[in-house]
Order: C-alpha cells, then structure tokens, then sequence
C-alpha cells in the first residue's frame, strides 16, 4: 500500500471537500467554489478574518453571480480612499480608530484570462459593502464576539471595490485591491 493511500487529507483538502459537497446543489461548477473555498480558508487562518461568507447570489437583483464571491470581515482596514486619509490627518484620527468594513473578494486562479466586461459584470451585481447575513452563503469562520456590529453598512468613499485573490498552481494566493472605475491617486 503507498503511503499517499494512508495519508489523511490535510485541512485544507478537507476544508474545501466540505465546501464541495454543501456546495453541490449549487449552479456553479465544482472549481468554482473549492478556488473560493481556499481562498475563504487562506483569509480566515492566515489573515485572521471573520464573519466569512461564500456568495452565490447578486445581492442588488438576486440572479445567480457569474462566480462564487467571499465576503468578511479583515481584522483591519485594508484601503482607506485618499480623501478620508486627509480628513484622518487634519483631524488627529487614528487609523485604528476607524470602524471596521466589510469587504468583497473575487477568487481567481493565475491561468484564467478576464476582459474588462467580465469585471464590469461582476460590478454591476454586487453592492458597495457587502451586508453582513445573507439566505445565500455559506459561513465560515469566527461569528462570535459580535464582530458584525463593528462593521455597519455604509457609504463608501471612491465607490465599489472587491479584493482580488489570484491563486498561483502551487497555492501561494497574492491580493490586489480593485475599484470600479478611476479613483482619484494619493497624494505625497
């Protein structure tokens, strides 16, 4: 018998197994959400995110979303627009002061190939913050110590934006935060 035979499956294979099979009455294909599980799983173990959510439905029109999406809470703020970063400044405002928010994650794997048009499709169905409970997700990740209160829903300065996660053959997941639209650049 080989040793791969006997071997138990990792937490991550066993992570995205579960997401798979709770996943499977879904119409999305299998990819789909084990690239968004893993994803899911990098936030929540390596980044220590919370109140994390796969997203399967468009929360402005209800229509099944192109790809599965991640939302969650970051243990801090991972963008701050550069208008609010002069207001923070001329006002002594410290940035750890600052409420929590909630943000969108696109799941990619390194060897897909996007158009603008699929972005723009992926804008068009999502909101500016993600709400925090949804019929449509599959949660994950630590709900308690009512973290969801630190992060109301709100107006966002600079518009939409989601996180994109590329995920590279040997797993390794780079983010890159991405705005609908222009968004004025920061000053020095």
């Amino acid at each position: 018998m080989d040793s791969f035979e006997s071997t138990t499956p990792s937490s991550l294979t066993a992570f995205i197994r579960s997401s798979g099979q709770s996943a499977s009455n879904q119409a999305h294909s299998l990819p789909y959400h084990a690239l968004a599980a893993q994803v899911l799983h990098n936030l929540q173990f390596q980044h220590d995110w919370t109140a994390l959510h796969i997203r399967t439905k468009s929360p402005i029109s209800s229509s099944l979303l192109s790809r599965p999406l991640v939302s969650g809470l970051p243990p801090h703020r991972i963008y701050i627009h550069p208008d609010d970063q002069v207001k923070m400044l001329k006002n002594g405002v410290d940035e750890e002061s600052l409420p929590l928010e909630r943000e969108w994650v696109l799941p990619t794997h390194l060897k897909e190939k996007w158009s603008l048009r699929q972005f723009a499709d992926i804008f068009d169905a999502i909101d500016e913050v993600p709400q925090s409970s949804d019929d449509d997700h599959m949660s994950r990740g630590n709900d308690e110590g009512n973290t969801e209160e630190k992060a109301p829903p709100s107006k966002r300065t600079g518009g939409k934006r989601v996180l994109l996660a590329i995920v590279g053959d040997d797993s390794t997941i780079v983010y890159y935060i991405m705005h609908e639209g222009l968004v004025k650049p920061r000053q020095n």
